[in-house]
């Protein structure tokens, strides 16, 4: 019996590893190896590592997690986790088993592409759906934005701060009415209206958006608006609260509906930046050993 198993090895995983090692805890942390941002060349907006490969940080939070002798790590797929009276269970797809007194879900969130071709071949290679992550790089340049209604108007304000050239392509007739052009129009916002054939490139960068009526569009980026979140499957087997958006409802601590339960980064908040994850991990790990520390001492 472990005293923590951890779901998932990205920012908010290896922070709470982390955490709860220094702790002394016995901490298993498994991790499937496909991260979310692993098309990404560069993670941004991180104190100290801005610019870096996000692997360097999955690689160095490893190596030092290494120091601690009691966090395990396990590498592989969960293929199934429940409660149990004295805590969790979870089983891996190789059959492995483990059991711990509280679990920290770390899986992050899966982004669905729109079925348009070329989305999958640039994303993260020109094709984004963060500014705040890729805005920088951007600035001043021609950009698109994909998306429809008030989600694209929303996103296409907000890249204002980031560039005044920008497009807003809604692939069909835009449902926007007349004060919503008007207030896209009065901040440099065009609209095309026209279908989307695919996404093309050079030198396996996006550049440009091939219109249905064969025109091109170029363009030095294009940013996309994301659907609802789609967690981990574990989320609804361990049945989480999930809100209309598709996160996970988490309290202030990353505590979940279901007792013992924590989930941190990008499947608790909407606000999806690696920094954030990190330190939501720190704060359920913190919350964990604070629980614990009250059962032993009972």
């Amino acid at each position: 019996m472990r005293d923590v198993i951890i779901v998932g090895g990205g920012p908010a995983g290896l922070s709470a590893a982390l955490i709860l090692g220094r702790c002394r805890r016995r901490v298993l942390l498994i991790d499937a190896g496909h991260p979310r941002n692993a098309v990404t060349p560069h993670m941004h907006g991180f104190l100290g590592r801005d610019g870096r490969p996000p692997g360097d940080l999955r690689d160095e939070g490893r190596r030092e997690l290494a120091a601690y002798d009691t966090v395990e790590i396990w590498d592989g797929r969960v293929a199934d986790a429940v409660p149990a009276p004295d805590g969790f269970r979870v089983v891996m797809d190789d059959q492995r088993r483990a059991k711990a007194r509280r679990m920290i879900l770390a899986t992050g969130l899966r982004t669905d592409l729109p079925p348009i071709e070329g989305f999958s071949e640039f994303w993260g290679r020109g094709v984004h759906h963060c500014p705040y992550c890729d805005g920088y790089e951007n600035r001043d340049r021609p950009l698109a934005i994909y998306g429809q209604g008030d989600t694209g108007k929303g996103l296409a304000l907000e890249l204002t701060a980031w560039s005044r050239d920008l497009t807003l392509c809604t692939d069909g007739p835009c449902d926007l009415d007349a004060p919503e052009r008007e207030r896209l129009a009065r901040h440099g916002v065009r609209i095309e209206e026209r279908g989307i054939a695919r996404l093309e490139g050079e030198d396996g960068r996006f550049a440009r958006i091939r219109l249905r009526d064969g025109e091109a569009l170029a363009c030095a980026a294009l940013f996309f608006v994301t659907g609802p979140c789609i967690p981990s499957r574990l989320v609804e087997r361990l049945g989480c609260d999930v809100s209309g958006k598709g996160t996970v409802r988490t309290g202030e601590y990353e505590e979940t509906n279901v007792p013992g339960l924590y989930v941190a980064g990008d499947a608790s908040r909407r606000i999806q930046l690696a920094i954030v994850a990190a330190a939501e991990g720190a704060m359920a790990a913190f919350a964990v050993n604070t629980e614990l520390l009250r059962e032993d001492t009972r």
